[in-house]
């Protein structure tokens, strides 16, 4: 783990801080993860395609970063993309990627940014987790879905140490407020050794 980067991510107090982070990281972010073999982006993208392979549904990819989320969407079959970010730098990077039918950018504090029911199928590929979005995003991002809607997501390793994700994951399967679709665990970051579950939730 030599990129200072890296190393900075897990030590964020705040939202803000994590924002500001990934705000200095977004010129060699994708260098930095893809010397380390990211593979998240490709296994959930694959793993939401084979739940609904429908090339003209409306994706919001949330926390889409510098774009290879959608990349990775595009790739499997997805042609309608809109991605969505905090920070001003990943976007711009994003932008390059032309995979996006659209950008937005929000807030760190609004507690409601994606209007409810204007997605049936949301991804959030690396987004959700220590040193990123706290837990209750997942309730964010799967409130603002409708019923049937989608959500694919994953947790890496340092997430899946953090019970406070998986007892948020587990509190909306237990309740009936969503169906579990997809669970596999794999390749995360390959050259640290780092791996991550990907899932697909329905909402009920």
């Amino acid at each position: 783990m030599s990129d200072k980067f890296f190393k900075d991510t897990y030590g964020s107090k705040s939202p803000q801080d994590t924002q500001a982070h990934y705000q200095k990281w977004a010129a060699t972010y994708e260098d930095s993860v893809a010397e380390q073999g990211y593979a998240t982006p490709g296994r959930v993208a694959k793993a939401l395609w084979s739940k609904r392979p429908e090339a003209q549904t409306p994706i919001l990819d949330y926390g889409c970063g510098t774009g290879l989320s959608g990349v990775a969407l595009r790739s499997v079959g997805f042609e309608v993309i809109d991605g969505m970010d905090p920070t001003p730098n990943m976007l711009e990077e994003a932008k390059a990627k032309n995979v996006y039918r659209a950008l937005i950018g929000f807030d760190i504090s609004d507690l409601e940014p994606i209007e409810h029911d204007a997605y049936s199928t949301i991804s959030a590929i690396g987004v959700i987790g220590a040193g990123a979005a706290p837990p209750e995003t997942l309730d964010l991002l799967m409130q603002a879905l409708p019923k049937e809607g989608l959500l694919a997501f994953s947790f890496n390793d340092h997430t899946l140490a953090d019970h406070s994700y998986t007892t948020r994951l587990n509190d909306w399967l237990d309740m009936g407020a969503a169906r579990l679709l997809f669970k596999e665990y794999g390749p995360h970051l390959p050259g640290m050794n780092m791996k991550s579950d990907v899932y697909i939730l329905e909402k009920t």
